[in-house]
């Protein structure tokens, strides 16, 4: 897990959420969303509103409040969330990375490439060049 989602206020605009996604050095998974807060943005955060997935900013205007496209259908993981569970969560909404929520805060996020170190041997980067 990361502790270092992108975090955005309801009151920010799509243009605003879509600049912080275009950071290089931001992990493709990490940049396929944003979380949207209520302050304060950084983990543990105010309470956690919903997500707004990098698609749905892309087909808004660029003047829209996050706070009007959030999707708030998406259950959030929990920092006791099963390994299992988060895989199945992952497949269930077909997303790359789900926000960890603990109580009302977001505290962080799972990606796939957290869920596919747990899943694959430690050795297997090693591997992978030896091959």
């Amino acid at each position: 897990m990361t502790t270092e989602p992108v975090i955005i206020a309801a009151d920010a605009t799509v243009a605003e959420a879509l600049a912080r996604i275009r950071m290089s050095e931001l992990p493709p998974a990490l940049a396929a969303q944003v979380y949207v807060c209520r302050s304060p943005l950084v983990t543990p955060t105010g309470q956690y509103l919903g997500l707004v997935h990098f698609q749905r900013l892309l087909r808004e205007q660029p003047s829209v409040l996050v706070g009007g496209v959030v999707d708030s259908d998406i259950v959030p993981l929990t920092p006791h969330t099963s390994l299992p569970d988060v895989t199945r969560h992952m497949a269930t909404y077909n997303l790359v990375a789900m926000p960890v929520v603990d109580g009302e805060q977001l505290v962080g996020a799972v990606t796939v490439d957290d869920v596919l170190d747990h899943l694959l041997p430690d050795d297997w980067r090693e591997r992978s060049l030896h091959a």
